[in-house]
C-alpha cells in the first residue's frame, strides 16, 4: 500500500461531469461523441485486464511459497 492510499478518503470526491445535452448536438457530433465513449470505456476494460494480470500474478507467486 503506498502512502497516499492511506489518505484517499480524505481528499475531496471529485464532482460527477454534468451530462451532455444531446438535444443541441448534429447527427456527426453525436457519433464522434459516441466513439470518444467507446474509446473510453475499451481504455477502462484495459485498465481492468491490467488490474486482474496483476493481482493473479501476485496470488500466483505467494501460492508457491
Amino acid at each position: 500500500m503506498a502512502i497516499d492510499d492511506r489518505f484517499e478518503d480524505l481528499e475531496p470526491r471529485k464532482a460527477k461531469p454534468a451530462p451532455k445535452d444531446l438535444t443541441v448536438m448534429g447527427v456527426a457530433e453525436l457519433e464522434a461523441y459516441i466513439a470518444t465513449l467507446q474509446a473510453e470505456v475499451e481504455r477502462a476494460r484495459a485498465a481492468i485486464a491490467a488490474k486482474r494480470a496483476q493481482k493473479s500474478a501476485a496470488e500466483a507467486f505467494f501460492k508457491k511459497g
